[in-house]
């Protein structure tokens, strides 16, 4: 998977049998995780030959990426809402405390965080920097426009650390920290991660 960073935070477009086939892939990924779904397989939900598939997305790992993007666009748009017309510092909170419950509720994250996790950090490791920057920088334009004259870059590292720890708390649960639901995220959010801001 090599994602581009600029292609995440918007929203490319599909035509018609791109939507079918995305949609055929993400029913068939949540029904069966990431690893055993083929193209035929896809092919088959989406009603569509095989080479249709194919002269679409080279294969499984670029429909698989194509799929986890389109996925990432449908989080950030509703972390975006979430924080909009709240101060900075409420911003932050929700944005953490809606992070982890969206990612959770998102059948296809939810699945492949249950069932084959590894299969996830297979994808972030593959282009994990180009989806972490991207996404870090639509955290910071929904943060900003709280404090429009904040400093950016401050943004920026309060943004990407809000997301490694999301994503840790994601892939790694259990542990000391208490965050499974939105109370106790909220108030490990405003205890901690509001801190960062300087």
């Amino acid at each position: 998977m090599t994602a581009d960073p600029a292609a995440i935070g918007a929203s490319p477009p599909v035509d018609e049998l791109d939507a079918k086939i995305l949609d055929a892939a993400l029913a068939e990924f949540e029904h069966h995780g990431l690893r055993r779904v083929g193209v035929d397989d896809v092919a088959r939900r989406a009603g569509v030959s095989r080479s249709t598939v194919y002269r679409r997305y080279a294969g499984k790992n670029q429909l698989a990426e194509a799929v986890v993007l389109r996925e990432c666009r449908r989080f950030l748009l509703v972390l975006g809402e979430a924080v909009t017309g709240l101060s900075l510092e409420d911003a932050v909170v929700e944005a953490f405390v809606v992070g982890l419950r969206t990612v959770r509720e998102l059948p296809l994250f939810g699945r492949v965080l249950v069932g084959e996790p590894g299969a996830l950090l297979e994808q972030l490791t593959d282009s994990g920097a180009a989806i972490m920057l991207a996404a870090r920088d639509v955290v910071v334009d929904s943060l900003a426009r709280a404090e429009p004259q904040r400093d950016r870059d401050d943004l920026a590292v309060v943004s990407e650390t809000m997301l490694r720890v999301g994503i840790s708390l994601l892939l790694i649960p259990g542990g000391g920290l208490d965050v499974d639901g939105d109370a106790q995220a909220r108030v490990y959010a405003r205890d901690y991660l509001v801190r960062l801001l300087r």
